[in-house]
């Protein structure tokens, strides 16, 4: 993406989900290229809390999520509208690439590991039981082994509830472009497997807590015998789900329902209907 940052002003966002609430949706999703840069441009100041404040009065609206919001210059204010609103999801999508200081250095992310392992423990802190997904990205020029060792032990200190990885992609028209690719493909994708293989223990662990727990779910589709939702903590396409056996029980799409864990795996959680 190119050019300067451009925000919607908050009237004309309420005013779309009002329409969207109208045709019967029930989620809506902020994502921007940066969340936290939401009205500096329009309000002269980070003004995300507020559009959130005049979203939740949108009748119909269930549950409105965070994607992308970048580290530097979180609006802290944010965290206290997710504590005191049900309507916001306990949930942030925070994309980090990295965590070593020289790959965040070159990677110009405004950032050190020290600074956003401080600002995840205070999201933790201010929001209890809070979601926190975020992407990597392995194989940068010039990650060292000892980068990735860095990158790796983190990501087991920090147990995020919901991670991705990606291998780095040489793109023209990039900062990153007119540095050295100098990272074999081979390494990139044993280093991408070895994060993945890491969150999925953690995944893993932190699912089995959820047996015998309750969770109000939206449920998405059916697909094949089983219904799929999903609680507030998972995005569509890219987090958990909730599977509830379609040969014993019948769930309307697009509802709410309250489910209670009965098993869990790596990434899926399967119940049944309270």
């Amino acid at each position: 993406m190119r050019g300067k940052h451009k925000s919607t002003p908050i009237e004309e966002l309420v005013l779309e989900a009002e329409k969207l609430a109208s045709k019967g949706v029930k989620e809506l999703i902020l994502i921007a290229q940066d969340l936290t840069y939401y009205g500096l441009d329009l309000y002269k100041k980070r003004n995300l809390a507020e559009l959130l404040r005049a979203l939740v009065k949108v009748e119909g609206i269930e549950w409105i999520r965070l994607h992308y919001a970048f580290p530097t210059g979180f609006p802290m204010d944010v965290l206290q509208v997710m504590r005191e609103e049900p309507k916001v999801c306990n949930y942030l999508d925070i994309p980090l690439q990295h965590i070593s200081d020289s790959i965040l250095k070159s990677m110009r992310r405004g950032t050190t590991k020290e600074k956003t392992t401080q600002l995840l423990k205070n999201f933790r802190k201010e929001v209890p039981g809070m979601t926190i997904r975020t992407t990597l990205i392995v194989g940068y020029p010039g990650e060292t082994e000892a980068d990735f060792e860095t990158l790796k032990s983190w990501v087991e200190e920090m147990r995020f509830e919901r991670l991705g990885c990606f291998t780095y992609s040489h793109e023209e028209n990039t900062h990153a472009y007119n540095l050295v690719d100098d990272v074999p493909e081979e390494v990139k994708q044993e280093r991408a497997n070895a994060i993945m293989e890491i969150q999925s223990q953690i995944s893993w662990e932190l699912n089995q807590e959820k047996i015998g727990q309750t969770f109000r779910c939206i449920i998405d589709r059916k697909e094949g015998n089983y219904f799929v939702g999903r609680t507030e903590f998972d995005s569509p396409d890219v987090d958990n789900e909730v599977l509830v056996d379609a040969t014993k029980h019948y769930l309307k799409q697009g509802e709410f329902e309250t489910i209670k864990i009965t098993e869990a795996a790596d990434f899926d959680l399967y119940g049944e209907p309270v």
